[in-house]
């Protein structure tokens, strides 16, 4: 690592004293330090030093941390910040990744990790200009309904346009929504686990982060050559351009095909309404422009150009840009039974609106749809809103009451499924793995071992999804042992690339070869054989972490959903769920 690489810079932010400081820490991004390597390596050391065992998550003893790593503003797809903090949600590891432009503000500020400690007394904001921190009163923006409208208010207050970053959260992080999530660059989110609840308990309601430092390079001209193959590879990808030109809701109808799209709170994993709510139909009559996270090529954020009329005036329309994903389209599409691409971008716009993270959001809302109709819950519970599947204007007003929380129940469903289902019941239609709601996909038993086991509890960790899938096109029977052994060893790579903040999307470009090739030139000096042996620390530090605070991947509850109804991989039950969490946790301390 080159000696003045601001990276090894770490920025820490103590709320309740209104003081900040730089401490020099090179180990946490060089591996050459018997160190980590940035990112989610950096982040779980620090996070061990800076939370005490038993932290209330909401306390101001559990920090904020945000790190990135060695590739940002070096290399394409490279553009990811890492938080680390303890979730409100689960009681354990906090860990969201966020594009737009946050990692490349950061390192441009001088930094490789921001730690912030401590709550205000008073709502406040942040702004971090290089050397300079300030600490701004958020007296005026706390309490505001429109998410949005923060952001508008900051981008006219701050300056640094083009190079900021400003991460910021809705009422639902005020109001400890524990899934409310941090809105970055309008259409990014560090959107899982309840980073948003955990800035709302600090009175902290926004971040701004601008710079322009330098950054050094070692060997220019090698640097010049991996930097041009990168590109290349990342332009001229098969699987980039579908990014590029449906982005990922072009996973919605082959899902629907196989049986994998989670409908109407997994009672089916077809959807009569999947073509309606496809990327492709959505490219087709709603895309109104693709943005890209910074120094990416291939601009995968997809946004909806959405005209709706003002009342009692058929002749003026406000048009609304939203961006679009998978996960979004399932969470409050499919899952909701809403096949009308209006009703389902508007419900997106109410969770953008609020601050809530929208994959939460819609499992909730799914849970409480088929709670309602069982009479498990009733109309004075939802405060007279019609929970049923297909209609948007009842979801719409839903979520806005996670946010307001008008009855105990709404209380309940502002801590997640699970909770809610502690107390109401339902709890084996209630779809959390781990405390965590349930993602886009019920491919068969490795998509849910990869969320029961992954260390966020997210399909990203271990891509268990692809695991089913590939034995079903090979004709190959799943083994609870090697389900658990693809899971882990998927896992640990993925560590390497949230360290180095790799965008996922990005890792069949960034192999093991081309990264030691990629660290060379910008002064580090690596092998394949370490950069594993990093990812395998990494994982078990998060896990060491979470079993601290509790966590135990054998006891973990099963939703018996999830193996009533069918999926493409073929049965599999409770049983084999059981030996493959088994098998995991031995393959995990070997």
């Amino acid at each position: 690592m080159l000696s003045h690489d601001p990276l090894s810079r770490v920025l820490f932010i103590d709320l309740a004293r209104r003081r900040s400081w730089v401490e020099t820490r090179p180990e946490l991004f060089d591996p050459n330090l018997n160190g980590g390597l940035g990112g989610a390596g950096a982040g779980i050391r620090l996070l061990e030093e800076e939370c005490p065992a038993g932290t209330d998550p909401l306390s101001p003893e559990n920090p904020i941390i945000l790190a990135i790593g060695p590739l940002v503003g070096h290399y394409p797809l490279a553009s990811k910040t890492v938080a680390m903090f303890k979730s409100p949600h689960t009681g354990n590891l906090g860990e969201s990744h966020a594009g737009g432009r946050s990692a490349v503000a950061l390192r441009m500020a001088g930094y490789g990790a921001i730690v912030i400690r401590g709550r205000s007394s008073m709502p406040i904001y942040l702004v971090v200009e290089g050397d300079d921190v300030f600490f701004r009163d958020a007296s005026a923006l706390w309490g505001m309904r429109n998410a949005y409208t923060v952001g508008t208010v900051l981008r006219q207050r701050e300056s640094g346009a083009g190079l900021r970053s400003i991460l910021r959260i809705g009422r639902a992080g005020e109001r400890g929504v524990t899934y409310a999530s941090v809105i970055t660059e309008t259409y990014r989110h560090f959107g899982r686990l309840g980073l948003g609840a955990v800035f709302g308990s600090k009175q902290l309601k926004a971040l701004v982060i601008s710079g322009k430092r330098n950054l050094p390079v070692a060997d220019r001209r090698a640097y010049r050559t991996v930097y041009d193959q990168l590109f290349k590879a990342a332009t001229e990808s098969e699987l980039m351009k579908k990014y590029h030109e449906i982005g990922t809701p072009i996973n919605v109808q082959p899902l629907d095909a196989i049986g994998a799209l989670p409908t109407r709170n997994l009672q089916s994993g077809r959807f009569e309404g999947a073509e309606a709510i496809s990327g492709e139909r959505l490219a087709a009559d709603y895309l109104g422009r693709r943005v890209a996270c910074a120094h990416c090529p291939v601009a995968c954020v997809h946004l909806a150009a959405l005209r709706l009329p003002y009342p009692n005036d058929p002749y003026f329309y406000k048009t609304l840009m939203l961006g679009y994903d998978h996960e979004p389209i399932y969470a409050v599409g499919s899952l909701l039974g809403i096949s009308d691409p209006p009703g389902m971008l508007r419900i997106m716009d109410e969770t953008e609106i609020q601050g809530l993270d929208v994959m939460s959001t819609g499992v909730c809302l799914a849970w409480a749809t088929e709670a309602l109709a069982r009479g498990i819950i009733s109309l004075e519970d939802t405060d007279d809103v019609p929970l049923a599947f297909g209609n948007a204007e009842a979801y719409i007003a839903a979520t806005e009451r996670i946010t307001t929380q008008p009855t105990p129940f709404y209380q309940a469903l502002a801590r997640g499924v699970e909770h809610a289902a502690s107390l109401y019941g339902g709890s084996d239609f209630a779809l959390a793995f781990g405390g965590n709601e349930m993602p886009g996909y019920h491919t068969g038993p490795g998509c849910h071992l990869g969320y029961l086991t992954g260390a966020r509890h997210s399909h990203l960790d271990s891509a268990g999804y692809s695991i089913d899938q590939k034995a079903v096109q090979k004709g190959q029977e799943l083994t609870p042992e090697g389900v658990a052994e693809a899971l882990l060893t998927e896992e640990r790579w993925r560590q390497v690339l949230a360290s180095l903040v790799v965008c996922f999307f990005a890792r069949g470009i960034y192999t093991p070869e081309i990264v030691v090739a990629a660290l060379q030139p910008i002064g580090i000096e690596i092998t394949a054989q370490t950069l594993h042996a990093l990812g395998t620390d990494i994982l078990q530090r998060k896990h060491a972490f979470k079993a601290r605070e509790g966590f135990d991947v054998t006891a973990v509850r099963l939703p018996a959903r999830i193996w009533e109804t069918p999926s493409p991989a073929g049965p599999f039950d409770a049983d084999f769920l059981q030996q493959a969490l088994l098998a995991f946790d031995k393959f995990s301390r070997e």
